[in-house]
């Protein structure tokens, strides 16, 4: 069949399956939920253990439910959240957080001790966080992970239950953003003791300190979430009800959305043209960057021209224009187009990427590569990603790119999205589809990830220049120093192929107009919706 005749065919189809949709659901356009902000999401959170979680889908629960010292606002700026106020020392080195009157949805207060346990406990050996890496500014906190200094030598504590005192071993340009992420949410020590293993795998074994608490957790299905009358700002959020359903299936969600069962869903390339014009139409930028990671711990990918090839052999506009088809942009290198250089510069702009392809030269330097390794060009390999309809599209096109280009035969292994993490973790994996969101608006985000021992250096590529670029970058006051610094560093990364970049994402969605208030983060790539509301739904 034609490529023409089959995209009509594939039109029809889709048309069809919203009628058949909707007629399934009775073809009505009452929503029995007014007051309830419905959203979707592709998956369900693994956990939601703010010192444990690693993912987006957890961040975004999380970012709702709880709330840390800072808050980010509109603008991805922080502003005060559970701390009313701070001070910071002239070396710039402590941080005092005064704390205002918050309490849990308990009703017990929110004290300094609670922030105190809830970053020790991430950093704790025995938690075994992969996060833990995230607190590393605060002072001997990385010692503390590593089994090398006490907790009582970490630069957190509580001076009174009002008072939270933070030491860090040199001045950070990005610290009081991390004041806002999930890891250095707070946590009730005895809420933690109490439900031990179990300890938030479900609504009732968690306490809430921000606007929403967690009303109900259908596992597979949705996550309930209410307003929190005990939350200090509660006068000024308007919503009462949230939820966020778990869907995969495309067609089902976009029939939702016209049927007004949902308020937000995010849509890929078979609905993008079909909503090109809506003014319901909602662009999601975000920091992020999708790359293919190599499992350099054994195998033919510790071969530096065999991981060039994979690179080289994959083109990258056709993938973002034809199979993704949502704005996303072809990468040449790793850090996102919106992130932060200095106060005047994007990242991008001061360092330059080339997004390359080059069949021929991948050819050359596939089969050099296997005639080094001494393997069979026949060998086969795996790509395991995700099992979402846009995943699979994404790792049929590379393989086919692989195969056109490189003469290799690549079997595509779409696993769950808690499968793809765990075996990422594990290793258990050749060459592994992944991607990374900002967690602050620096370039150390994403370049820390990548350097030796990091737990999310999945492929467990590894380089000493690399590993002394970033750990002078985390140390240096000389913020423009700094800079070039992770220019080269990033250089090394992409010179050397410890990953192969693909694209910067951009996602789209669809937004009904009476959703006012909500925002989305462009750094971490998710609602916040305390300041949400719904006129006229």
């Amino acid at each position: 069949m034609s490529r023409k005749k089959w995209s009509i065919f594939t039109a029809i189809i889709l048309v069809l399956s919203l009628v058949i949709s909707a007629c399934g659901f009775g073809g009505g356009t009452e929503d029995a939920s007014k007051d309830t902000l419905v959203l979707t999401d592709k998956n369900e959170p693994p956990n939601l253990d703010s010192a444990k979680s690693t993912d987006q889908v957890s961040f975004q629960i999380l970012t709702n439910a709880l709330e840390g010292l800072m808050r980010l606002d509109k603008d991805q700026k922080p502003v005060p959240g559970i701390a009313a106020s701070y001070e910071l020392s002239a070396d710039k080195l402590t941080y005092t957080f005064k704390l205002r009157d918050a309490k849990w949805s308990d009703g017990k207060a929110v004290t300094a001790h609670d922030f105190e346990y809830g970053w020790k406990r991430a950093l704790d050996p025995k938690t075994a966080s992969e996060y833990a890496y995230i607190l590393e500014p605060v002072k001997n906190a990385m010692e503390y992970n590593a089994g090398k200094a006490k907790p009582e030598d970490v630069g957190i504590k509580a001076l009174d239950e009002k008072t939270l005192q933070v030491t860090l071993k040199a001045p950070s340009p990005y610290f009081l953003q991390l004041t806002a992420f999930s890891t250095f949410m707070p946590q009730r020590k005895d809420i933690v003791e109490k439900f031990g293993a179990k300890f938030a795998l479900e609504a009732q074994n968690m306490v809430y300190n921000g606007p929403f608490s967690i009303d109900k957790w259908e596992h597979g299905v949705s996550i309930h979430m209410v307003k929190n009358d005990n939350y200090w700002d509660n006068k000024n959020v308007k919503l009462t009800k949230a939820e966020v359903k778990f869907l995969k299936e495309e067609s089902t969600k976009v029939n939702l959305y016209k049927t007004n069962k949902i308020d937000f869903t995010e849509i890929t390339k078979d609905f993008a043209d079909a909503f090109k014009s809506s003014s319901e139409r909602f662009v999601l930028k975000e920091s992020s960057a999708w790359y293919l990671e190599f499992n350099q711990r054994e195998g033919i990918f510790k071969n530096k021209k065999l991981r060039q090839a994979i690179e080289l052999a994959i083109d990258k506009k056709t993938l973002t224009d034809q199979v993704i088809k949502t704005g996303s942009v072809p990468a040449g290198s790793l850090v996102p187009l919106d992130i932060q250089a200095n106060t005047n510069q994007k990242f991008r702009e001061v360092s330059k990427d080339e997004v390359k392809y080059d069949p021929t030269q991948a050819k050359k330097l596939w089969l050099d590569g296997l005639k080094e390794e001494g393997i069979s060009p026949s060998e086969k390999i795996d790509l395991l990603g995700d099992d979402t309809t846009s995943a699979k599209d994404q790792m049929q096109f590379i393989a086919d790119q692989l195969h056109k280009n490189l003469g290799v035969q690549v079997t595509v292994s779409p696993v769950t999205f808690k499968e793809r993490l765990q075996r990422g973790k594990d290793g258990n994996f050749q060459i592994l589809f992944s991607g990374w969101g900002a967690d602050y608006n620096d370039a150390m985000s994403h370049l820390d990830i990548f350097t030796t021992g990091q737990s999310y250096n999945r492929g467990k590529w590894s380089n000493t220049e690399y590993d002394a670029l970033i750990k002078k970058s985390k140390d240096n006051p000389n913020f423009e120093e700094r800079v070039q610094d992770l220019i080269k560093a990033e250089k090394i990364l992409i010179d050397e192929q410890g990953i192969a970049p693909l694209y910067y994402r951009t996602r789209l969605s669809l937004l009904k107009p009476y959703v006012k208030g909500a925002i989305w983060n462009t750094t971490w790539g998710f609602w916040d919706f305390k300041d949400a509301y719904l006129d006229g739904k």
